[in-house]
């Protein structure tokens, strides 16, 4: 084998070697398929000695050299949007650690609702008791509004201001009242039925103002409770439960959930966008191809030009 020969196959092959990476990244069908058809075009001139071997180095100029360089082009493009994409979600998951660190968890809120029901009930025997002994001693618990102090602004949903008023509200001869509590009189007849044991059913606020629902276990009674003037009222089931109906309708995620979200949307797209193949040079690639695998193609070899102008001309623009 003359030397001109030797070193245009060993260039042909290390040519094919680049294309083969390119086509196992990419993964497209298309991108291997001109690879194993340039394989091809290669063993026909390594295995044919009386073909000119200056074509196959004038094909992988005009071919395989400018197909690689368009798909390098377009690998180190995916690859810089699959950059950003790992950025935002670094970017997210530090946000949601911070959120996560500071704020209280479903666990803590679940096991301080069960804290806060036996406070209110032990808070409204007690009352029972001063009221019917005509005592000045404080019934309530201690730090019985601290519950809602802490939980309200992560785990209670908004309403409008009217809601809570028309929950608030009540006739002056339908209560109890004495220096430290106001209380229905038909609520208290109820607790007393009821062995003064309820649940904590949810919390609503409107601005500043927040007021926390029980309900009166194995019944479907409930009352609210208002801290900020302890303040204690029935209210009615089907009302409560549609706001609560309403509310679960309407409710946005928390933000942790919604960067959660977005992180696994992210991460879904990491793969598609690493080996991304725009639709333009997926035809280019068909086009090629096509031309490549024709039968007449190497008698053709001179007529090329076009085709390699083609390809050549998709390095040149900003689709990348």
């Amino acid at each position: 084998m003359d030397e001109n020969r030797r070193n245009i196959l060993i260039e042909s092959t290390r040519a094919l070697s680049k294309l083969h990476l390119l086509a196992a990244f990419f993964a497209d069908e298309i991108v291997m398929k001109v690879y194993v058809r340039s394989q091809v075009i290669h063993q026909l001139f390594e295995n044919n000695t009386e073909l000119d071997i200056n074509k196959l180095e004038l094909f992988h100029l005009q071919f395989t050299a400018t197909v690689t360089e368009l798909l390098r082009k377009i690998k180190k493009s995916n690859e810089r949007n699959v950059m950003l994409l790992f950025d935002e979600i670094q970017v997210n998951a530090d946000m949601i650690n911070r959120l996560e660190a500071s704020s209280y968890s479903e666990n803590d809120y679940r096991l301080e609702k069960q804290r806060q029901a036996l406070k209110i009930n032990n808070s409204l025997r007690k009352l029972y008791e001063v009221l019917s002994h005509d005592s000045s001693e404080y019934p309530f618990a201690k730090n019985i509004n601290s519950f809602s102090a802490r939980f309200a602004s992560g785990f209670y949903p908004t309403v409008e201001a009217d809601v809570l008023a028309k929950l608030t509200q009540y006739e002056p001869n339908e209560v109890y009242t004495n220096a430290h509590a106001i209380i229905q009189r038909k609520l208290m007849g109820l607790l007393c039925k009821y062995d003064f044991k309820s649940e904590f059913y949810s919390g609503l606020k409107s601005g500043s103002l927040i007021i926390e629902v029980f309900r009166i276990l194995e019944t479907d009674i409930y009352y609210v409770f208002y801290p900020s003037r302890n303040l204690f009222l029935l209210c009615d089931a089907a009302e409560i439960q549609a706001i609560n109906s309403t509310i679960a309708l309407d409710k946005p995620d928390t933000m942790v959930q919604e960067l959660k979200n977005r992180n696994d949307q992210l991460e879904s797209s990491v793969a598609i966008t690493k080996t991304f193949l725009p639709n333009e040079v997926r035809s280019l690639l068909a086009d090629h191809y096509k031309k490549i695998s024709d039968i007449n193609f190497l008698q053709n070899m001179a007529n090329f030009d076009t085709q390699a102008n083609v390809l050549k001309a998709m390095l040149n623009t900003d689709m990348m």
